[in-house]
């Protein structure tokens, strides 16, 4: 009797839908805005590039662009009339791209660069309930009013799923990040710490070792020795996302066989001879929720087995300068 009933529920629920003529998608309304070779960008203020009042999220950005500095255009994402931005990135960083390298074309689902220096993209899902603004702002290093072309696109009430699981109405995406931060070797140091509900989305490292030699010594980059950590719903007790921060974005034996790009990570940078890299990692499809709080670290080296005071140290890691940018959906 009781699977009759269901069934003679979710019957009804379907006649009714098909009588009245409604369903999910008649809600779904897109809208965006271009810019085609404008001159509006300012290194002192913030250009806006488009502002949606209502209930959605956006689904696509694409910037292109020839001017000195390009690479550190900075977009702003505010959601919901906040004042400080949820989002704050340059453009290159943004996308995964370390050390200004220009290289393309490369590309994933969720993001890429398809030309030089310009051509670069993302299909982030970033929900907002009332409106979002998205503003655009030159480097220092950039001429005023340079010829800039963007793509802004979304759709009104579209819901954000992440590893098949639909997120709460309130879940935002935020950035968080460290710039140009140097940490001596075996130092263990936060990439964000959060509180609350939430689960990662992407994280992107550019490094650098501050030792080289004239000719390739792999000590210089036993840096990425380092396993890559989380520290979930408060706790104390690691959970190991990687054997290896080369390992971590999937490469093996510090990317020996170069660039690669991919729908779960990718090589943007690497350049041994000046111990540099960077590379991007996504969690869509291997997702990490957390319920109380989220901790996400890294290491300059590591011990045998990631041990934290224990084994020997892998190579001879020097002292090494991060840029990471961590993104996370949060909500309360």
């Amino acid at each position: 009797m009781k699977n009759f009933l269901t069934l003679a529920f979710v019957s009804l629920l379907l006649l009714t839908t098909a009588c009245t003529g409604e369903n999910k998608t008649d809600k779904l309304k897109p809208f965006g805005s271009i810019g085609k070779a404008l001159c509006t960008l300012e290194k002192n203020s913030e250009t806006i590039l488009l502002h949606h009042e209502g209930k959605g999220a956006l689904t696509h950005m694409w910037f292109g662009g020839n001017f000195p500095g390009y690479e550190q255009t900075v977009i702003r994402v505010y959601i919901d009339g906040e004042e400080a931005p949820s989002i704050d990135m340059e453009l290159f960083p943004g996308h995964g791209m370390g050390h200004n390298d220009q290289f393309a074309p490369w590309g994933a689902d969720k993001m890429g660069k398809t030309g030089s220096p310009s051509g670069i993209y993302n299909t982030f899902r970033i929900p907002f309930g009332k409106e979002i603004k998205v503003t655009a702002q030159l480097s220092p290093d950039s001429p005023d009013h340079p010829h800039f072309w963007w793509i802004i696109r979304g759709a009104e009430n579209l819901p954000v799923t992440l590893g098949g699981v639909q997120l709460p109405d309130k879940a935002r995406l935020k950035l968080y990040k460290l710039e140009n931060r140097e940490y001596d070797p075996m130092t263990e140091f936060d990439m964000c710490s959060v509180n609350g509900k939430g689960a990662l989305f992407l994280v992107t490292v550019a490094a650098k070792g501050l030792r080289t030699h004239e000719e390739y010594d792999w000590t210089d980059m036993s840096y990425m020795e380092a396993c890559v950590r989380s520290y979930i719903n408060g706790g104390k007790d690691t959970l190991m996302l990687s054997s290896g921060l080369e390992d971590y974005f999937l490469g093996t034996y510090y990317f020996n066989e170069g660039r690669y790009a991919n729908n779960i990570a990718g090589l943007t940078h690497l350049d041994l001879k000046n111990s540099e890299f960077s590379a991007y990692r996504f969690h869509d499809d291997d997702p990490l929720f957390f319920q109380d709080g989220f901790r996400l670290t890294c290491r300059v080296g590591e011990t045998a087995n990631g041990r934290i005071n224990e084994g020997e140290i892998n190579g001879n890691p020097p002292r090494t300068r991060y840029t990471t940018y961590v993104w996370l959906y949060q909500w309360k």
